[in-house]
């Protein structure tokens, strides 16, 4: 297939063009740092999405480590705005290899200048002690949730298509709140997930998707707490950190339920936090990120 026609394919498929830009370029490999390339997607308002620059760390980082150690946990500051019209370079520091564990520094850039800086860790799969928190009870099935293209209706094309293009479908417990919170303004929320469709069986493509759809929704919490939907006039959300665990692993091309809540918000800023299972109630990942909150007060 023609790089054309690898583009075009990627461009009717939302879930392709997704694991083309999280298949990085390797340019260069030092003694202490590895470097890497990557595209982004479009964007309507030209901001690179944060999941994705976070899943592209991670490829970045996993690419030098070896197969059988895979990432548990990791930590990262978005640190300035990144242009999806441009494309992204990804350093990889190799901090250190120990016997069961490794750690690595990645950063993105743009014009020269950091955008993302994380830190992950790797470790090989080892035996111990196990438990885990119970998945909420009786909540809605994802097949009993209507998918959203039904949610939008009215809404002007070029908006529905930011939604219904993407390669992740989204199903709300209790309701979305791309237009309006309804019900009860309360600092929690439950969302599925999952990819679209299949994507193979490589583990290290799941867990870089769980990471990317780990930035999805974990901001709405703080927003339902007050009754503020994505639509509010002049709103500004930008996500300041992110933190993520991997559990066990899971696929991502099956339902997830992503539990969220917000124990507190202050001073512009909120932070959210959240808990994802499988649908069969297995604890996949946990994640934590603080994000700034900017609402017009006229």
């Amino acid at each position: 297939m023609t790089d054309a026609e690898t583009t075009a394919s990627a461009d009717r498929d939302p879930v392709a063009a997704m694991l083309d830009v999280l298949d990085l370029s390797a340019t260069e490999a030092r003694t202490t740092e590895d470097i890497f390339t990557g595209a982004s997607h479009a964007m309507p308002q030209g901001r690179v999405f944060g999941g994705q620059v976070l899943a592209q760390s991670i490829v970045a980082a996993e690419r030098t480590i070896p197969a059988d150690r895979a990432v548990h946990s990791m930590h990262g500051y978005f640190l300035r705005p990144g242009d999806s019209a441009k494309g992204i370079t990804f350093s990889v520091d190799r901090i250190h290899d120990g016997r069961s564990f490794s750690t690595r520094r990645t950063q993105a850039f743009q014009d020269g200048v950091p955008i993302f800086s994380m830190i992950a860790s790797f470790q090989d799969e080892d035996p111990g002690l196990a438990h885990q928190s119970s998945m909420p009870e009786g909540l809605p099935a994802p097949e009993d949730l209507p998918d959203i293209e039904a949610l939008l209706p009215g809404m002007h094309p070029m908006s529905r298509s930011l939604f219904i293009d993407r390669p992740i479908d989204v199903r709300h417990i209790p309701s979305p709140i791309y237009l309006s919170v309804d019900g009860e303004h309360s600092p929690s929320q439950a969302v599925w997930l999952r990819v679209r469709r299949a994507i193979g069986d490589d583990p290290r493509v799941h867990r870089a998707v769980l990471a990317y759809m780990s930035d999805l929704t974990i901001q709405e919490s703080i927003l339902r707490a007050h009754g503020i939907a994505w639509a509010h006039r002049g709103l500004k959300v930008a996500s300041l950190d992110h933190a993520m665990w991997w559990h066990r692993a899971a696929r991502v091309d099956e339902w997830l339920l992503y539990v969220q809540e917000s124990p507190s918000a202050r001073g512009g800023r909120g932070l959210g936090t959240g808990r994802i299972f499988s649908q069969s109630g297995t604890l996949v990942a946990s994640v934590a990120q603080e994000v700034m909150v900017r609402v017009p007060t006229s």
